[in-house]
């Protein structure tokens, strides 16, 4: 008889580990299979530092690097929101991988304007001392902020009148009359919207990101940010070790050979010669070539330095966006700098990624004016890769695939994605939903 799964999950990103451990913890029997002899796929942390070389074709690194076991590099590091309340701690909590994890706070959040790299005020103090704006915009900014901070979705009382379903975020920043300047760095170094088609978007899902924010920060004050020590790659294995406590099955370095369907839905993954059935069937788009799209271009490039960032306060790791008006383009260029101090590079070593969405036929000249304010840099290296988001939802086959990583180094997006797959898989309802 063939093996019977209600799960199957293909790839071993961070995505797809989380939502394996919620079915796992939610009671579903589930199958985890990776084609590569590695946990992470995309999102993989590289260790040695010679594995990073290798993959990137470029020889050797030398001795002043240190020792290459010391580095382990993320392909693609996301920053956590410090917050219980942000969803994907609340699937952390909620599975109790945060037993097997530990994390350090990010040491600084920076915005970039006029050619200075300014700290992204949150605090009464903060709003005061910051030259991001003038006497007049901080007056209105904080009336703004204390607004976001009392406000209650179910109390209309703390609505000033505005309707959270209906009123525009633009509408919110014309209420307070917040100039440009303040409304991109609110709506991008504080929502963390990647773009701004929020502002013609209701108000709520905004104010409900900026307090997040604020209230992240409020919990260790030198950024909202976490990040695990030893880097991302702990993430995939604290589910791993999640999976095994529930019974469950990895199987890695397993090639996928086909994916049966009938009657339209998917039945079974055949694999080297083994057939293993399923109700359900979540990949990364690898996985499923013909049932994605490609929606655009991520240019990332990993910078290895000597030294912290200028003007960031000697900061061992922080995060910088660039805005996008700054630079007349359409999306924001992200700076996230980690270190020694996360035990992801060796002693007195630095680790920046500077990543966008690709706009032109000349992707590193982009990200150009990231790269500027981190020399001198030691070692670079550049990927270019295809954001491939899913042609449909997945109800009809039951096959779910995550949309790829977007170029942001921090989370909002990807857990965006991970509750929407969740609640496609689970087709939710609020009497079952366990993360709400």
């Amino acid at each position: 008889r063939m093996p019977e799964f209600d799960v199957i999950v293909l790839g071993t990103g961070l995505k797809e580990c989380v939502l394996s451990g919620l079915m796992s913890v939610s009671g579903k029997k589930v199958l985890h299979m990776d084609s590569n002899p590695y946990y992470g796929g995309e999102s993989a942390s590289v260790s040695p530092l010679e594995e990073l070389y290798k993959r990137f074709q470029v020889s050797a690194p030398s001795k002043s690097m240190g020792c290459g076991k010391d580095w382990n590099v993320d392909l693609i590091p996301k920053f956590l929101l410090a917050n219980r309340e942000s969803p994907l701690v609340k699937m952390l909590l909620y599975t109790e991988v945060t037993r097997y994890l530990d994390f350090k706070v990010i040491e600084g959040s920076f915005v970039y304007k006029g050619g200075k790299i300014h700290k992204v005020p949150c605090t009464e103090t903060e709003t005061h001392n910051s030259d991001l704006m003038g006497m007049f915009d901080k007056r209105r900014f904080r009336k703004f902020m204390s607004f976001v901070l009392n406000f209650e979705e179910n109390n209309p009382r703390t609505h000033h009148d505005m309707d959270p379903h209906r009123t525009s975020m633009r509408d919110v920043f014309r209420h307070f009359d917040l100039g440009d300047d303040v409304v991109e760095v609110t709506g991008h170094a504080l929502a963390l919207h990647i773009n701004d088609d929020y502002l013609e978007q209701p108000c709520l899902m905004t104010i409900q990101r900026i307090k997040l924010y604020s209230e992240s920060l409020a919990r260790y004050s030198l950024s909202p940010f976490l990040y695990p020590l030893f880097g991302l790659g702990e993430l995939p294995q604290g589910f791993v070790r999640l999976s095994a406590v529930y019974g469950n099955s990895y199987l890695l370095n397993r090639r996928v050979d086909e994916i049966l369907m009938e009657d339209g839905r998917v039945a079974a993954v055949r694999s080297e010669g083994e057939v293993f059935r399923c109700k359900q069937l979540i990949c990364d788009p690898s996985y499923m070539p013909e049932r994605v799209k490609k929606a655009g271009r991520v240019i990332r490039v990993i910078c290895l330095l000597n030294h912290p960032i200028k003007n960031t306060h000697d900061a061992n790791s922080c995060q910088i966006i660039i805005p996008q008006t700054h630079l007349n383009r359409k999306s924001d260029i992200y700076i996230c700098l980690l270190s020694f101090a996360h035990n992801v590079a060796a002693e007195g070593k630095y680790m920046a990624v500077v990543s966008t969405m690709v706009e032109t036929c000349n992707p590193e000249k982009e990200v150009a004016p990231g790269l500027a304010l981190l020399e001198p840099i030691m070692e670079k290296f550049v990927s270019i890769s295809n954001l491939m988001v899913p042609t449909d939802n997945g109800r009809r086959s039951q096959i779910f695939i995550s949309r790829s990583y977007d170029h942001t180094p921090h989370f909002q997006t990807e857990t965006d994605d991970i509750l929407d797959l969740y609640h496609r898989v689970t087709v939710a309802t609020p009497q079952n939903d366990a993360i709400g």
